[in-house]
């Protein structure tokens, strides 16, 4: 099975993430924040990775620590999983529409990390939760996982279907993405013979 689980402790956070990239998408995530969490369990609804997810923070400072520490521990899941990529699809993208919200994901399990965020957020917050926070996740994400990561909002104009669009539409990009290729079952994805 492509699992793993990845433990990370510091003086802000203490956080365990298991996930599992052949799953069905169920998932079990808390970290404290009610909104954040919803993400997260979009995330693993729609790219059928299964995950489970324990965060302890310093919520009384605020949710940066735990949102940044959580998409760290996250893509260091992802890459431990996908070990040497070998007959991964590799490449995954998403047009997704929630509402007024259109987001467009590309991504590429390259081992080179990147991120191409064209997003705008129109509030500061979604409830309590700050929305500049939803752009640390998927750096932190994007960085630890070795993935490069397009985003582009094309349309919207309420904060919580952009963000969700967006949290729905690079999950839907990872599915693709994380798949066998029938065709190409036992070869690493790339000319150079390396991820």
């Amino acid at each position: 099975m492509r699992s793993a689980t990845i433990t990370r402790q510091t003086a802000e956070t203490d956080i365990s993430v298991t996930i599992n990239l052949d799953g069905t998408g169920s998932y079990d995530n808390q970290t404290g924040i009610g909104f954040f969490d919803h993400m997260l369990d979009q995330l693993a609804r729609h790219s059928l990775i299964d995950m489970a997810i324990r965060a302890k923070g310093d919520l009384h400072i605020d949710d940066h620590h735990t949102v940044e520490d959580t998409g760290i521990a996250l893509g260091q899941a992802l890459a431990q999983a996908l070990g040497d990529k070998r007959g991964i699809v590799r490449y995954g993208s998403c047009l997704l529409p929630m509402d007024d919200a259109l987001v467009r994901t590309a991504l590429d399990l390259s081992a080179r990390p990147f991120l191409i965020w064209n997003v705008d957020l129109p509030t500061a917050k979604i409830g309590s939760f700050d929305t500049e926070l939803v752009r640390e996740f998927f750096t932190a994400f994007a960085t630890q996982g070795g993935i490069t990561l397009h985003v582009d909002m094309l349309h919207g104009f309420n904060s919580h279907h952009i963000a969700e669009a967006a949290f729905k539409s690079v999950a839907r990009a990872l599915r693709q993405a994380v798949e066998t290729d029938p065709r190409k079952a036992d070869a690493i994805p790339s000319t150079k013979g390396a991820l």
